[in-house]
């Protein structure tokens, strides 16, 4: 059954974490997608990301994967594999390693990060299509609701 095919009654009934497990599964689904279609993997994004002083790294010092992991914790999938997905960004030349396994960003990889970023506004876009920006932002305030109601951590990023 389609939330189109319920009435607004048949809604309200209807448990939260039900759908947004469902779609939270298809909001990554849709976002690793595009993001492969360009070429790279959200972890990978993520590693640039962290090891990157212009973005979530507070200092662009290097991390090791243990303190990668640690840092994504509250978003790294499962069945994401960090020491397979920096081995490429190795490859690519976007990191290197240093005799203490840290990882750092290059030069190229901080132009790679400035480049793959530039497709983050496309896929927002697509996602929020037909969404009034009010609606969105109360969806938002209603989930961030529900998880102060169930004793959750309400993340800000």
């Amino acid at each position: 059954m389609t939330t189109q095919q319920m009435s607004d009654a048949e809604l309200a009934g209807q448990p939260a974490a039900y759908w947004t497990g469902v779609a939270n599964e298809a909001l990554v689904a849709f976002t690793r997608a595009r993001q492969a279609e360009k070429g790279y993997t959200q972890p990978q994004f993520w590693l640039l990301r962290n090891l990157s002083a212009n973005d979530i790294s507070p200092d662009g010092e290097g991390m090791t994967l243990t303190e990668l992991r640690e840092a994504m914790a509250s978003y790294i999938r499962a069945e994401d594999d960090l020491a397979a997905e920096a081995d490429v960004l190795l490859e690519r030349g976007w990191l290197t390693r240093d005799a203490e396994s840290r990882l750092w960003l290059t030069e190229e990889g901080e132009r790679a990060r400035v480049d793959l970023k530039r497709n983050t506004p496309a896929i927002l876009a697509a996602l929020h299509e037909g969404i009034d920006e009010a609606d969105y932002v109360t969806t938002l305030k209603v989930l961030q609701r529900l998880i102060h109601n169930a004793g959750g951590p309400v993340a800000r990023r």
